[in-house]
């Protein structure tokens, strides 16, 4: 055990005394060191009952015979960061979690850990720390929210935000959006769609870091505080087995996510969080094995926004592992794959059976026979971009329109709630990618907004920003290069036409080569004044097409 280096032997009597000024015994001292990671706090409602988790993971690690260890993990809710500066620290703390993960486990010798996320930058931040470290790890995630009621109908964070949109539009009352903001998000938990961190936390279940129903069960059932004690037990098998993070992300694996990704439907997220992961790992995920995965992937799930399902159902029809199982019908998963069980993917799913044909669609009869996000390719975004194909509505899917150009979101919420965007039109808002925003802010609100005002069969939306997973629509993110490094998305101009066509996986300004040479040569990104973590963080990240890590 490598904490035995720093336990060990008269010359670690000064760390030994450290560790009875903690209150260890001799007994807890000689046994393996298992850091537990909680990302508990009390701002954000999918981590207010992470005590609860880390307390159930601390009694199985120790009646598996280890020493819990807790020590904590930032997060921001996007929810609340949505709309303002604030959401500029969203994306950046995937980094900082990763970091501060990284240098607490090494700098305290722990032999093992146990990653307690839940929300969007929290879950993938954990996995790359788990990559970097390389010691046996398993997750177990706070869980998901119950979805609320509003007349009898399920409803989420989503149905909120759209219900602003109404709001505005004139088709609600006031009454009736308080309605929603009290009764739309009734529980705690991570959001009850399928939403960033809910698409991760099951991603995590198919990578093989989490134990099944981890992306699923409930936050407020008592199932959830069973499954961290197993996990809290399980991390002591994998100490004995030395199945650590590297031999469980492979590139199989990895295959494996982007693979149930479009079948689930996952939010867009994924696909900056997955290649970061992958870097991590020392793996190379080009974002146009996507769309080849795509091409073979059926669609099987219309969660929240893309439907009218939750996590709860979800679950009730067998999770995660029962979606692989129908993908494995048709040989579309590595099954050879270790987990954090000690056993292989399909060892796993074989029991696994489809318990509700209308939450999880058979393999035969999906939604869609191609997979729920498209990567686009064109001149406007020559190095790709991203939209969750299952979340636009059909007459959407091939558009063509006139640009309404923003330079910042705030810039075009105000437009579309003033009632300036028309039918036909391509929202266009830039200056809000991981440079140029800096930070690549979510832009839930303006999609809302459009979708509420009953927009979304009629309006595009592109960004070389990111969305919420509770967005959906025509709603088109991470255009890459952005318009600050001078991407062609930056001398877009008011009423030049833009088209999309996502069956074709293709996105067009519709500007003669020559003019748009013209324009990028006299071409000079606005700038910002910054300061602190995002003049650094702006300084060392990459484009969306690279998952937006940081290099130098």
């Amino acid at each position: 055990m490598f904490s035995d280096s720093i336990k060990k032997g008269a010359n670690n009597a000064p760390h030994r005394a450290l560790y009875h000024a903690l209150g260890l015994t001799n007994e807890e001292i000689d046994r393996p060191l298992v850091g537990i990671v909680s990302s508990y706090n009390e701002i954000v409602p999918g981590h207010m009952n992470i005590d609860k988790i880390v307390d159930a993971v601390k009694l199985g690690v120790a009646m598996a015979g280890g020493t819990p260890v807790v020590f904590p993990a930032i997060a921001v809710c996007d929810g609340i960061a949505m709309g303002h500066r604030g959401m500029k620290y969203s994306l950046v703390t995937r980094d900082l979690i990763a970091d501060s993960t990284e240098a607490m486990a090494l700098a305290h010798g722990f032999d093992a850990l146990v990653m307690v996320p839940n929300c969007d930058k929290n879950v993938p931040g954990l996995l790359m720390a788990a990559a970097r470290l390389n010691i046996p790890t398993i997750f177990v995630s706070g869980g998901p929210m119950l979805a609320g009621r509003v007349d009898g109908c399920k409803t989420s964070f989503s149905s909120i935000s759209e219900a602003v949109g109404k709001f505005a539009a004139g088709t609600i009352d006031e009454k009736k959006l308080e309605e929603y903001e009290v009764k739309g998000c009734p529980t705690c938990g991570s959001c009850s769609g399928m939403y960033t961190a809910n698409s991760m936390n099951c991603l995590t279940e198919v990578l093989g870091m989490g134990l099944k129903g981890n992306g699923t069960i409930p936050a407020v059932y008592s199932q959830r505080i069973e499954l961290a004690k197993r996990a809290g037990m399980q991390i002591m098998k994998l100490i004995e087995k030395d199945i650590k993070p590297l031999d469980i992300m492979t590139e199989k694996a990895f295959m494996n996510a982007l693979t149930v990704d479009m079948a689930l439907g996952c939010s867009t997220n994924s696909m900056l969080h997955l290649p970061a992961i992958a870097h991590e790992c020392g793996i190379d995920i080009n974002l146009d094995v996507a769309n080849g995965i795509s091409a073979k992937t059926p669609n099987l799930c219309h969660l929240a926004p893309a439907g009218s399902t939750y996590m709860e159902d979800l679950n009730e029809a067998g999770g995660v592992y029962a979606v692989m199982n129908e993908l494995s019908k048709k040989d579309l998963l590595n099954l050879d794959c270790m987990t954090v069980t000690g056993k292989t993917v399909g060892e796993n799913i074989a029991d696994c059976v489809n318990k509700d044909p209308e939450v999880i669609r058979p393999i035969d009869n999906p939604y869609s026979t191609t997979g729920g996000i498209a990567v686009l390719r064109g001149n406007l975004a020559p190095d790709s971009c991203v939209v969750k194909r299952s979340a636009v509505c059909e007459e959407m899917l091939v558009h063509s329109g006139p640009a309404r150009v923003f330079d910042c979101e705030e810039d075009a919420m105000a437009a579309i709630t003033g009632g300036k965007i028309n039918e036909g039109d391509v929202v266009v808002i830039r200056y809000e990618g991981p440079k140029g925003g800096p930070g690549m802010r979510e832009m839930l609100n303006p999609t809302s907004a459009i979708m509420g005002m009953g927009l979304g069969s009629k309006v595009a939306l592109i960004t070389d920003g990111r969305f919420s997973g509770a967005t959906r629509g025509a709603a088109i993110g991470h255009i890459s290069p952005e318009a600050a490094v001078g991407g062609v998305i930056g001398v877009v101009n008011e009423g030049d036409i833009i088209s999309i066509n996502i069956p074709e996986n293709t996105i067009t300004l519709e500007v003669p080569q020559d003019e748009i040479d013209r324009r990028l040569a006299n071409f000079t990104p606005k700038t910002k004044e910054l300061h602190g973590y995002l003049k650094r963080y702006a300084k060392l990240v990459t484009s969306g097409a690279q998952g937006a890590i940081l290099k130098d």
